[in-house]
């Protein structure tokens, strides 16, 4: 047995036809193009643009989309091919299992875990802020102490925890139901936004646009060409829609047609619409007025100033109506992204447990609903804790630099199926391989460059802690391996880890010199690391598997 032991495709397909202890088959073409566009339409527009544009593009934030749709469509592509061979649960991770072998697939699986637990944060967290928002319009003020994390001055999030709570629950009920609340609360939002970019055309301000490209102010990331590339890399989570749709797979009616179909058009819509509205957006407000408390909420800063100013340059809006409209969409449309991503989050664990790299209590489903319940409750309850208590920017970069990481690994996987299994049929090739599989590999990796290095050490933590249950737990239970892997593989899990601890100190040191005042996370990545080196070098020493 081998720590690189693949998936036979034979066995995923097999996967996919057993309807009787599978997932319920619901959904088609146009249900999988919805559930794209309701995950991509949500923080991005409505959170994350004006934050970046405020933080590090200015107006250039719509070259910061260009950018990321670039990278997202080179993954995209690659996405499809394997979507339309491999139809089963699992996303990225069941790809890298069936090219890469099993070590890999843990790795990109944990990962996928990062990705969508702090990315349904993320956007609670902003669904939050615009609810105190609209109903500060009919003058009911929320307590801030029970409406902002501890980092932001309360005590708890708990509007963020209400809309985790009531979207797990929908979830638990089957994704029949999901998918039609969904495709309702997607062709409102859609609608608003089409109406957001035909109303605010006409009160751009061409001066809004000077200059188009900030200076940067002397900090790396911070306007200029880094600042650009950096607001790319925050708002690229915002992509992660047609991910999610991948993840779907096993409940698609005819997966082979619908998959690539459902991949791609939601990803060429929202990328033509995050332009137009970003855009629109800061061109009807300056950049500036972005920035502060109203940040996370920036779609209300601008339909306030479609309007015509008085004397004294305060400005009544003409379209007061829309205001209110449009928060009640960006309220759906929040809960539809936050409803995709713990879709997709339940789905990799249900892939993952059923391989024995995690307890088998995640691939139990319910006898009623035929959905995974319990893993909807547990990420209920962690994705909970993460939007009561975490920073939107902390959860939001981590969801970032997770997307990016997932999507270097589905590019090399297909290079490598196409090497390994030329023969397996495929209803979608990708295009020009390996060009654009290296091709996507160079945007993202340029795009997570250019993160914050705190991003990095979180990254970095985060896998310590998937090789630590992947060395006690998943080399143990195992279906493919059955527990028989030697003293060798424990070697190379263990030197990898030791690579990672390696990685650790370096970026903390290189953090610690550019800000000196972190000096918590600086010990604590120190003191992460020590463990670990004592950890991963008492599993190389060992002489036994069991």
């Amino acid at each position: 047995m081998s720590l690189f032991v693949r998936k036979p495709l034979k066995n995923l397909l097999a996967e996919a036809e057993d309807s009787e202890k599978g997932l319920k088959k619901t959904l088609t073409a146009p249900g999988l193009v919805a559930l794209g566009i309701g995950a991509i339409i949500g923080a991005g527009l409505f959170s994350i643009t004006g934050l970046a544009a405020a933080q590090n593009a200015g107006p250039a934030i719509t070259i910061s989309f260009i950018v990321a749709a670039i990278g997202c469509a080179f993954a995209g592509l690659c996405y499809a091919e394997f979507s339309s061979m491999i139809p089963v649960a699992g996303s990225a991770y069941t790809y890298s299992f069936a090219t890469m072998g099993e070590f890999i697939a843990w790795i990109i699986g944990w990962d996928l875990v990062l990705e969508y637990a702090v990315g349904a944060a993320t956007v609670s967290i902003s669904w939050s802020r615009y609810f105190v928002k609209f109903l500060e319009d009919f003058n009911i003020h929320l307590d801030p102490a029970f409406t902002l994390s501890p980092f932001d001055g309360g005590l708890i999030n708990l509007p963020a925890v209400a809309i985790v709570m009531i979207m797990s629950l929908v979830l638990m009920r089957g994704t029949k139901e999901s998918a039609f609340i969904n495709g309702i609360i997607v062709a409102l939002k859609v609608a608003v936004v089409i109406v957001f970019i035909a109303l605010g055309w006409k009160y751009i301000h061409p001066e809004n646009y000077k200059p188009y490209i900030p200076d940067n102010n002397g900090t790396f990331g911070e306007f200029g060409f880094s600042g650009i590339i950096r607001a790319a890399a925050i708002v690229f989570f915002a992509y992660i829609g047609f991910d999610a749709v991948s993840t779907a797979a096993q409940e698609a009616k005819n997966p082979k047609r619908d998959m690539p179909i459902g991949i791609l058009l939601s990803l060429a819509i929202c990328t033509i619409l995050y332009i137009l509205f970003a855009h629109v957006m800061t061109g009807v407000a300056n950049y500036h007025d972005f920035a502060g408390k109203d940040g996370i909420a920036p779609v209300k800063v601008a339909i306030e100033r479609m309007g015509h100013a008085n004397a004294n340059g305060v400005v009544t809006p003409d379209y007061p109506w829309l205001n209110k409209a449009i928060i009640v969409a960006i309220l759906g449309g929040y809960a539809s992204v936050i409803l995709v991503m713990l879709m997709g989050q339940s789905r990799v664990f249900f892939s993952m447990s059923k391989d024995g790299l995690l307890p088998k209590m995640f691939s139990d489903v319910h006898p009623k609903f035929r959905t995974p319940a319990k893993n909807n409750m547990l990420f209920m309850l962690i994705v909970s804790i993460f939007a009561a208590f975490v920073p939107a920017r902390v959860v939001g970069e981590m969801t970032s630099i997770g997307t990016l990481f997932a999507f270097i690994l589905v590019c090399i996987g297909v290079w490598v199926m196409r090497k390994k299994m030329p023969e397996a049929p495929r209803a979608f090739r990708t295009p020009l391989v390996p060009l654009v599989p290296i091709l996507g590999v160079a945007t993202c990796l340029f795009m997570m460059v250019f993160l914050r290095l705190d991003t990095w050490i979180r990254l970095v933590v985060w896998m310590m802690i998937g090789f630590d249950l992947y060395l006690f737990y998943g080399m143990k239970n195992s279906v493919l391996n059955k527990g028989a892997l030697g003293p060798n593989s424990y070697r190379i899990v263990s030197l990898t880890g030791m690579g990672m601890v390696a990685i650790l100190v370096a970026v903390a040191f290189l953090h610690h010199s550019s800000a000196a005042d972190d000096t918590g996370l600086f010990y604590f990545s120190l003191g992460f690391a020590a463990l670990h080196l004592l950890i991963y070098g008492s599993k190389m020493s060992k002489k036994v598997v069991n």
